[in-house]
This record gives C-alpha cells, sequence and structure tokens, in this order.
C-alpha cells in the first residue's frame, strides 16, 4: 500500500473505468464542435474577487464552498469553484469579443474544485465539459445550447433525463420580483443566515434544499408573475424553438440555479436515478456578468454538465457505452532476434493508426499469450527464430483461435483487413 491516498472527497480516473469519462466528454463535446465552438483552457485557480463578484457573495460556493488561498507574494486566489467566470475573463482579456464576429462560441473541460460535504454524486473535485456562447441576445442561442446538451446526452443512450426550465427576468422586471418575494420571506420564521441571504439576494432562498424551508416556501411569489412582457417574449421564444427542434422540457417556475449571475433564460438537467443529487448539469443566461467583472455590456449564455454525473446516470439506466479497445494487435516476441523485429513491426502498425502494444519484460510465450489475452486484443503477432529465418510472423486471431503465417512485409496490410 501507498503511503498516501487522495484527499477525502476526490477521486483518480483509472483504466478501464476512465475510458466512459472520456467517451462522456468526447459525446458532450462533439455537437459544440460541430456548431462553430472552439476550446478553450483557463487556468485552475484565478483571482479570488473573479468568483466573488461573478458567481455572487450570498452563493454557498463562495461564502461556504470555495478554496482560497493567499500566495507568498500576497495574491488572494481560489481554486476555480465553476467555469463561465474563468472563460469569460479569458475572452475579455484576449479580446475576442472586438474580432468582430459575435458571438464569441467556446467549449472547454476540466477539473473544478469545491470544498463541501462528500457524497455519491458530490465530489469536492470534479470533471465538467462547459459552453459559452459570448456577445448575443437571441433566445435561438439559448435554444441552440440546450438543443446541443440535449442532443448529447441522446447519443451517449440516455433517456431518463428532464430538462427544467424558468425564466429569471433581467434588471428591469427582476427588482419588482425581488421586493415581493423578501416582503414575504420576511415574514417567514428563517434562521439568520438565511435571512441575510434574502437581504443580499432572495432569489437564493427559493434554492433552499432544506424541507423546513421548502415547506415554509408554500405561497410564494413566483417570477413569472411579474416578468415584464419583453421578458415574456423572449422566453416563449426560447420555448417555441425546443418545442420545434422535438426537445421536451418542464416549465419550473422555483427554478434559480445556484449562482447569482443568470438573467432570463435558466435551465437544468435532472435524471432522476441518482436520488438527492439529481441535477446533471444546467446553465441559462448571464447578461450582466460580463459588466460585474470589468468588461462590456455582453449578453452571454452557457451551460456545464458534470462529467461525473453522466457517468452515473448511464449506470442508473444500465446504458453500456460501445468502447474501442485500447489494443487491437499484441505483438509476441520468442527471442532476442524477434524481440528486435517485431518491435520495428509495433512501431510500424502504430504508425499506420493501428492500436498494438508488446509483451515488455522477456516474458515466456505462455505468459505473454496471457498478457495478450488480458490487453482485449484482436490478433497476435507470434514470431520466433524459425518464424524470422523463412520471412514470416504467426498472425492468430485471439478469438478463434486460427493462426496462419503471414510475411514479414505484409503484416499491417493483412492485419488491417482482419480489422476492417
Amino acid at each position: 500500500m501507498s503511503t498516501f491516498k487522495a484527499p477525502k472527497g476526490t477521486y483518480d480516473l483509472i483504466p478501464p473505468q476512465s475510458a466512459a469519462y472520456l467517451a462522456v466528454r468526447d459525446a458532450i463535446s462533439g455537437p459544440l464542435k460541430r456548431s462553430g465552438y472552439g476550446y478553450v483552457e483557463t487556468p485552475g485557480f484565478e483571482n479570488v474577487e473573479l468568483f466573488a463578484r461573478g458567481v455572487g457573495e450570498s452563493t454557498d460556493i463562495v461564502t461556504k464552498e470555495m478554496y482560497a488561498f493567499e500566495t507568498k507574494g500576497g495574491d488572494k486566489l481560489a481554486l476555480r469553484p465553476e467555469g463561465t467566470a474563468s472563460v469569460l475573463r479569458a475572452a475579455l482579456e484576449a479580446n475576442l469579443h472586438k474580432a468582430g464576429n459575435l458571438p464569441v462560441k467556446l467549449w472547454y473541460s476540466g477539473s473544478y474544485y469545491r470544498y463541501e460535504r462528500p457524497q455519491k454524486g458530490r465530489y469536492r473535485h470534479f470533471s465538467q465539459v462547459g459552453a459559452e456562447a459570448i456577445g448575443a441576445e437571441d433566445p435561438a442561442l439559448d435554444a441552440e445550447l440546450i438543443i446541443l446538451a440535449n442532443d448529447a446526452y441522446r447519443s451517449l443512450g440516455l433517456k431518463n433525463f428532464r430538462i427544467l426550465l424558468n425564466s429569471l427576468g433581467d434588471k428591469e422586471c427582476r427588482p419588482v420580483y425581488r421586493a415581493a418575494l423578501q416582503e414575504f420571506l420576511y415574514g417567514l420564521d428563517l434562521d439568520e443566515d438565511t435571512r441575510r441571504r434574502a437581504e443580499i439576494n432572495p432569489l437564493r432562498v427559493l434554492d433552499d434544499k432544506r424541507p423546513d424551508v421548502q415547506k415554509q416556501l408554500v405561497g410564494a411569489p413566483l417570477l413569472r408573475d411579474h416578468l415584464c412582457e419583453a421578458c415574456k417574449a423572449y422566453h416563449e421564444q426560447v420555448r417555441e424553438l425546443l418545442t420545434a427542434a422535438g426537445v421536451a422540457y418542464e416549465d419550473d417556475p422555483k427554478l434559480v440555479r445556484g449562482l447569482d449571475y443568470y438573467t432570463r433564460t435558466t435551465f437544468e438537467f435532472v435524471h432522476d436515478g441518482l436520488g438527492s443529487q439529481s441535477a446533471v448539469g444546467g446553465g441559462g443566461r448571464y447578461d450582466g456578468l460580463s459588466e460585474m467583472i470589468g468588461g462590456p455590456a455582453l449578453p452571454s449564455v452557457g451551460w456545464a454538465l458534470g462529467v461525473d454525473r453522466t457517468v452515473l446516470a448511464l449506470e442508473a439506466e444500465g446504458v453500456e457505452l460501445e468502447l474501442p479497445a485500447s489494443t487491437a494487435v499484441f505483438a509476441v516476441p520468442l527471442g532476442e532476434e524477434a524481440r528486435r523485429t517485431l518491435f520495428a513491426t509495433v512501431t510500424e502498425l502504430r504508425r499506420a493508426g493501428i492500436a498494438t502494444d508488446f509483451a515488455y519484460g522477456g516474458k515466456g510465450l505462455k505468459n505473454a499469450m496471457k498478457s495478450a489475452n488480458r490487453s482485449g486484443a484482436r490478433l497476435a503477432v507470434v514470431a520466433g527464430e524459425r518464424d524470422l529465418a523463412e520471412g514470416v510472423v504467426q498472425l492468430k486471431d485471439l478469438e478463434s483461435g486460427e493462426q496462419t503465417p503471414v510475411a514479414l512485409d505484409s503484416v499491417a496490410e493483412e492485419v488491417r483487413r482482419r480489422l476492417g
């Protein structure tokens, strides 16, 4: 046993399970790459104020869950708890919004960090794939992102997820609703922390998962009843576009999400097979975030989908992904001359795009063939001194057991033919 273990609330991705995570990332990013989204990668830590301003000082993420620290030089930094603020900061810093082609469409993948009570489906280190469309206010853009996420999940074989949809209004109608909600909340029996949250951002109280709080929220005013005409029309267009694309959704007037920057469209992907941690991803429009972090007005929309949660959802539905074998061909040399010759053959096969491995460590035939079978390879290339003297190798089908001699200079061609 090693002296050290992974920190509490974290996990290691190791084969063969890691192959499913890679497949999920590829499936989620695939539709984005086909829709004009370019890849962006940001540092694992940022100035703590970026998240305090952007995510919101009243959120649990900032007040309780952020890994914040001070460097030797006195800089106050935080491990990134989410992706949107970092991606927007990167886009602004690189002046991507000035290139003249809005929206700027970006996708990303990486690890994020929150200090919270570890449980299945909720970790202190977790993986997400996200997408942001920066600099355009268009209901078609909101619908596009929801459709792309829906199509990614369908391509994985997921069926039992639901899309919850709501509108949070804008700077015109939100203040009216905020006042009505605060008046309602001040009449409830709330603890001190929740009262303080109601003063800073009352919508966050609606997101409180505690049953005693939810019980008191019955009869709370709903934002949909306070939306201005422009927000109503915008939200109706999003709904119509989703319906036309055949994407089912559920209107959820209490959906607010856990971040302060959302405006208008907000949505969440949930899977009922995951128990209390049912959200697998979500997002929404954040028209004021750029200004919050010192940039110009850039209406934007985006989402992040949890890779960990998606893998759990696949397991809950019993979906087995069709993963390509990490090894298609396994080379087994018998003797030093065969070792040098087959190593060259392995290199040739790899350069031809064929996943190939080698029996390292001078194993005997029996142990080397065990390694070949464990590798998942379809074919084994076996050669000894007599084979090489005749200018051939033995190509063995590991499924049928059939073995045939193949000329050494045509191994790659024959292997490609056999693998189809």
